[in-house]
């Protein structure tokens, strides 16, 4: 299988596994439960029918016997079940696609009472994935309870913690299920003469009241 994150390209391999020129050769890719063809080499053109065009082929490489496929920004609903077809070879391979959550989304504010209020949000993820906050040495630090709202099958998750001591913190949000893990990172560097924090490397602008700034990387 191949495992992606929302919204990155994807890679699926196919081949003969023999080399062969595969330039005046008929190969589609189909995808199961759908009634369009996902990309179909007719020998001298492909063409994509499904996937709104978002699907290429590695024209260079044919003559090395590569019929893979490349999706730019996947989307959930493009996981599945892909199959590669040589029906002039009766030649068929499998292949899953997998697509993880994309990567968290982090917004700092920063306030005057000595602390920094962290914030992560995770968006249309499937499956519903565990969402944590870690600080540098890999130890999960308290956390409020998490927002969790759920349309269609997909999962946007908010992730509150307070912190009050400057460390390179993490939000790790893990699917168990697809094997899926993604993260993002952001330092906080508190500044106790002035009792502020500052972000790395984004700077907080200071602002009139206990919400001093809020930065979004």
């Amino acid at each position: 299988s191949v495992i992606v994150r929302d919204g990155d390209d994807a890679i699926l391999p196919c081949s003969l596994g023999t080399n062969e020129n595969l330039k005046n050769v008929r190969f589609e890719w189909t995808k199961e439960g759908t009634e369009e063809e996902v990309f179909i080499y007719d020998s001298v053109v492909g063409y994509s029918p499904a996937l709104g065009g978002r699907v290429s082929l590695f024209r260079g490489d044919l003559q090395h016997g590569n019929a893979s496929i490349k999706i730019n920004n996947v989307q959930l609903e493009d996981g599945g079940i892909y199959t590669c077809i040589f029906p002039s070879r009766g030649k068929t391979f499998w292949i899953e696609l997998v697509v993880g959550a994309a990567e968290p989304e982090i917004t700092i504010f920063v306030q005057r009472n000595g602390g920094a209020l962290l914030q992560c949000d995770v968006k249309n993820a499937n499956p519903k994935p565990t969402v944590e906050w870690q600080d540098s040495n890999n130890l999960n630090i308290t956390s409020e309870q998490p927002q969790v709202f759920e349309q269609g099958g997909r999962f946007n998750i908010t992730l509150k913690a307070t912190v009050k001591r400057s460390d390179r913190y993490r939000c790790v949000a893990t699917q168990l299920q697809i094997k899926h893990q993604a993260q993002k990172e952001i330092n906080v560097d508190f500044d106790e003469k002035s009792d502020s924090a500052q972000v790395l490397p984004v700077w907080a602008a200071i602002l009139i009241g206990v919400l001093v700034a809020v930065v979004k990387v």
